[in-house]
């Protein structure tokens, strides 16, 4: 059972490593080996429980991924599937242009791209907010899909790929058909940007537990269930900043409340504040605020002085 953990290892996989095909492919239980650690890659994917399967985690978020159940996985979003030893599944794999040439985003955008526009790629946008359970007769017809899928995949003929995008676009809009209401209620909230905003709220919750530690992109990334790449693009369109403008400005707002709020020692309020040395967080402190930290702390107790 996947817990919301931090990764370690995080790994990017592209079509070349997981498929026999750089367009599509399609998988069935034991053709390789079960990915058991989060991880993302650069193609979109479907997977499939058929049996034996329990939860999943996707994003920051754990769903249901039981008999049954589809999960739909945009590119670069840190996720992992289980199978446990006796389970039924099958795994799609498609790169972006394959279904969608005209789409001209890059991957890391794609929450971007409103849901009326492209409705086909709903799924993939929320599915860390709903579970994608279908009854036994649409499963029924999923399964003969992903057999025809899987003939159409061998044959490789003159036709073929149209043949597998159109079977491709029925599964994505029975998908949407069944699950029409909850699809549209987060479309109209946030069109992905709740996404987004529930990603960069661990990231600064991240920030603001490891003050007094190194910390790296990498490491914050793992922690919210993040690409690195993925995080670099969320700060600076949602804040216009690097990880590290981030990580000083929020040792600096911390360093303000301590020194306004109890009598440390400049060089101890630079150590709660992950910085190592007290000369470089006093000038950094300076060009923050054009004062000195014992400044700050003089002014603001005269400020509190009675006249």
């Amino acid at each position: 059972m996947p817990t919301a953990t931090r990764p370690s290892g995080l790994r990017l996989y592209g079509m070349q490593e997981r498929a026999d095909h750089l367009d599509f492919d399609i998988r069935f239980e034991g053709a390789r080996d079960v990915l058991a650690r989060p991880h993302r890659h650069e193609y979109f994917q479907i997977q499939v429980s058929v049996e034996g399967g329990s939860q999943q985690l996707i994003g920051g978020a754990v769903r249901a991924f039981g008999a049954g159940h589809l999960s739909f996985v945009l590119p670069y979003r840190v996720h992992v599937v289980p199978h446990p030893a006796g389970a039924r599944y099958a795994i799609v794999n498609f790169d972006q242009g394959f279904l969608w040439p005209e789409l001209d985003v890059e991957p890391l955008d794609l929450e971007e791209v409103a849901p009326a526009r492209h409705p086909e790629l709903a799924p993939f946008l929320f599915q860390e907010y709903i579970d994608f359970h279908f009854d036994a007769a649409d499963f029924a017809r999923i399964l003969a899909w992903l057999d025809e899928l899987s003939a159409l995949n061998r044959a490789r003929r003159f036709g073929t790929q149209g043949a597998i995008r159109g079977i491709l676009l029925q599964l994505l809009g029975l998908a949407c058909q069944r699950h029409e209401a909850q699809l549209l209620a987060h479309a109209a909230r946030h069109s992905g940007r709740s996404s987004r905003h529930d990603a960069l709220q661990r990231v600064l919750r991240y920030v603001r537990e490891h003050l007094q530690e190194e910390m790296s992109l990498n490491d914050a990334a793992a922690a919210a269930m993040l690409s690195p790449n993925y995080l670099a693009h969320l700060l600076k369109k949602q804040t216009d900043r690097t990880f590290t403008e981030l990580v000083t400005e929020r040792r600096l707002e911390h360093a303000k409340e301590l020194l306004l709020s109890s009598g440390l020692r400049i060089g101890e309020v630079a150590r709660q504040c992950g910085f190592g040395d007290a000369v470089y967080f006093s000038r950094r402190f300076r060009q923050w605020t054009g004062v000195t930290p014992r400044q700050f702390r003089e002014e603001a107790s005269a400020l509190r002085a009675p006249g």
